[in-house]
Formats: C-alpha cells, structure tokens, sequence
C-alpha cells in the first residue's frame, strides 16, 4: 500500500506536467505556424510591400497616360505628341533623321 501511495504521488503530478506540456507546445506551435500565426503574418506582410511597389508603379504609368491623354483632348493636339505617334505607328522616317525613342519609363 505504501508504494501504490508513492507512485501515485510521483506519477500524478508527473502526468499534469506532461499534459499541460504538450497543451502549451501545442498552442505555441499554432501561434508561430498556424494559419494566423507569426510566419503567415511575416509572409503577408511582404506579400503586401510588394502590391504596394507594384500600385507605384501603376500609379505613375497611369498618371502618364493621362497626361498624354490630356494633351490629345485637347482643342489642339500636341504636335510632338502627335508626330511621336504616327512615327511609332507607321514606322516611316526621313533620310537625313536620327531618331532616338526612349522608354516609356525613362523621364521626358
């Protein structure tokens, strides 16, 4: 009777021990891998840095279609604007020119 009493005594809380273990490694597992945790947090967040330097991006080219379009509307077209145009589009120049297209990106 005295060593079924001693092994309770040692095993019982030993047993609380490992379940409240295992309970707190599972709930920090999940807040570190889960689907809210901190690695989904960290890949959301880079997820949206990268939309916010494409909005940029979109942002600024289309700030530049509008302002083309701006010029067209115009009552006057814009003769540079134009005669850009209609050398990209015919692709017709004349002997004695050097034409030099840059980017649509680069600043004008």
């Amino acid at each position: 009777m005295v060593i079924h009493t001693r092994l309770r005594a040692i095993l019982f809380p030993l047993a609380l021990y490992a379940v409240s273990g295992g309970i707190g490694s599972y709930f920090v597992w999940h807040a570190m891998n889960g689907e809210r945790g901190e690695k989904t947090r960290i890949a959301n967040k880079a997820k949206i840095r990268a939309l916010n330097e494409d909005l940029a991006g979109l942002r600024k080219e289309r700030a530049d279609w509008d302002r083309r379009v701006a010029m067209m509307q115009t009552t006057a077209v814009d003769r540079d604007l134009l005669e850009e145009e209609t050398r990209l589009t015919l692709g017709r120049l004349h002997r004695n020119e050097l034409v030099i297209l840059l980017p649509p990106s680069a600043p004008q």
